[in-house]
């Protein structure tokens, strides 16, 4: 279990403030905006940064007040890929496998070797002569292969094709499938792999959590009302979580999409996504 409680980070212009958990043996999507605090809530659990506040819990222990001998250890178990870091242009994958055997007790050469293929990954390409995609494919395998128990991705399908993104998502299920104890913390901007991958999801918008939801519950009864000034305006708010106003009037996001399709037939209703939470939770007015 990762527990994040009450973190705060504090920045001239940007407040973090965030409260998350990834229990074991779960995918969990992290969604907002750019700029909401997706990253900076990455490098606060991974201690690149110094929080001002909170705990950061591993399986109970906050890993904020370990020592450095401890911190090391631990890190044997984390899997990482943030989209803002990379490795030198000058190295190809061969070499990027030789730097992480070095670096992980468990990395496995054969598992790394096996993924490139999977991914079809050239091996002696240097980095900067790679296309983005593969970058972001080099990534991604580099987090995986040395068994970690706990992964963070930051858009790590960014600038893959359709096919390249379905074998990554794939990679991630396979990967979780091969041990209890394993858990992911992943962000993207494409919704429908978030949809199809996590078992919960958060949003987070301006450094806060805004609202947090198993991804079963948000496709099943989350929906989004379309509805005309005048029907706003009679309309039972008691299940609105957030209204966004609209050219045609106002989109209202709720979670009780049953309650209004029995009670108002013959209202506009479309089934909720990601998307329209981030959409109507961040940036709706009412």
């Amino acid at each position: 279990m990762i527990e994040m409680k009450d973190v705060r980070k504090h920045y001239q212009n940007f407040d973090l403030k965030v409260s998350l958990e990834v229990p074991t043996g779960t995918i969990v999507g992290l969604v907002g905006q750019n700029g909401a605090g997706k990253s900076t809530t990455f490098k606060s659990l991974l201690q690149l940064i110094r929080v001002d506040g909170g705990e950061i819990l591993v399986d109970g222990v906050d890993i904020t007040k370990e020592n450095a001998k401890e911190t090391v250890a631990r890190k044997q178990n984390i899997g990482v890929a943030l989209s803002d870091s990379g490795f030198s242009g000058f190295l190809t994958p061969q070499d990027v496998c030789k730097i992480l055997k070095g670096m992980y007790h468990n990395f496995s050469e054969a598992k790394f070797n096996e993924y490139c293929r999977r991914l079809e990954l050239p091996m002696t390409t240097k980095v900067k002569e790679l296309s983005n995609g593969n970058k972001a494919k080099l990534k991604v395998i580099s987090a995986l292969c040395h068994g970690a128990q706990f992964v963070i991705l930051d858009e790590p399908t960014a600038g893959l094709d359709v096919v390249a993104r379905d074998t990554v998502l794939q990679l991630l299920r396979d990967y979780m499938e091969e041990a209890e104890d394993r858990s992911i913390l992943i962000s993207s901007h494409i919704s429908t792999d978030l949809e199809g991958l996590c078992d919960s999801l958060y949003l987070i918008h301006k450094g806060e959590i805004v609202l947090s939801e198993d991804t079963d519950v948000l496709l099943s009864e989350y929906a989004v009302l379309k509805v005309s000034d005048e029907e706003y305006n009679s309309l039972d708010k008691e299940h609105v979580l957030k209204s966004k106003k609209e050219s045609f009037g106002y989109a209202c996001l709720t979670n009780q999409k049953q309650y209004y399709a029995e009670n108002y037939p013959n209202m506009v209703i479309e089934r909720g996504n990601i998307d329209d939470l981030i959409m109507i939770m961040a940036l709706g007015g009412q």
